[in-house]
């Protein structure tokens, strides 16, 4: 007798993700110059980012929204970029990270230097750069799941000590967001050429069953650079968006020496380190 599956999906064909293209990403966005809120860089990268999308045809809105500055008495005009994969799809992810860049290097060897803008390479563009790889591999093969890459902006403003005036994108799409998502993904300095990736403690405690996801799916690939042990507790978008009520998990290796200086640059960054941590994003979405 004839078996037949009516209910079965056709196999999903997981794309490769090349680490190589990711960095060339992480280099174009350095080379724009510091992405702070309002500089030259910050405004060539949202037409880098613009004209990404609409290359992919992939359709993205923009999330406008200002942000007063008590210290300062500066108003800042900053922007979250949301990229929708398969917009139609009610049972939807979210993977993120921060574009701005620093304004600041308080913690720069050369004091001189220190209320400059960083360049931010691992701290903002690798994150950024393995979303953008992550929008070409999904408009060529799009997942099962419906996935909205978020990009936001005014992470990492505030100077040392005001917690309060960082996190200013996440904080803003947490309270104005619309869709449901099943769970969010935040990545943070995931560019360090030494790359070790611990679970980061908040995650572990509000949203293990996520962190165990990723984990598992970086010991089925054999990617080494996740160790499965708790560190750090950080401060970041994902606290925002588990405020909103979306489990949601921050992928971040926090040690990182050039952290807030002037020397985060590219030369500190690998490709192999953005390949590692693209395959294993490549792996939970098209699982799910």
């Amino acid at each position: 007798m004839a078996a037949f599956c009516l209910s079965c999906e056709p196999e999903i064909i997981k794309p490769r993700f090349d680490g190589q293209r990711a960095f060339d990403f992480l280099e174009t966005q350095v080379a724009l110059g510091p992405r702070n809120p309002g500089s030259h860089g910050w405004h060539a990268f949202q037409g880098l980012l613009s004209a990404h999308l609409d290359s992919l045809g992939i359709k993205y809105l923009t999330q406008p929204f200002d942000y007063h500055d008590y210290l300062t008495d500066d108003t800042l005009h900053l922007v979250n970029w949301i990229a929708h994969i398969s917009p139609e799809t009610n049972h939807r992810i979210l993977i993120s990270a921060h574009y701005d860049s620093r304004p600041r290097a308080e913690y720069d060897p050369d004091t001189s230097r220190r209320e400059e803008p960083i360049p931010g390479a691992n701290d903002g563009a690798s994150g950024v750069a393995v979303l953008m790889h992550l929008a070409e591999l999904m408009a060529s093969a799009p997942p099962r799941i419906g996935v909205d890459l978020i990009f936001f902006d005014g992470e990492d403003y505030g100077p040392p000590g005001r917690i309060d005036q960082y996190l200013l994108g996440s904080s803003y799409f947490a309270s104005h967001h619309e869709r449901e998502y099943r769970f969010g993904i935040l990545l943070d300095m995931i560019g360090d050429s030494d790359l070790a990736i611990y679970r980061e403690r908040f995650s572990q405690e509000r949203a293990r069953e996520i962190n165990d996801k990723i984990w598992e799916a970086a010991g089925r690939l054999g990617v080494t650079a996740f160790i499965d042990s708790v560190k750090h507790g950080v401060i970041d978008d994902h606290l925002s968006l588990m405020a909103a009520g979306i489990p949601a998990v921050d992928v971040i290796d926090f040690d990182y020496p050039y952290w807030h200086t002037q020397a985060d640059t590219p030369d500190k960054c690998s490709a192999v380190s953005l390949e590692a941590v693209g395959r294993v994003m490549v792996e939970v979405i098209y699982d799910e």
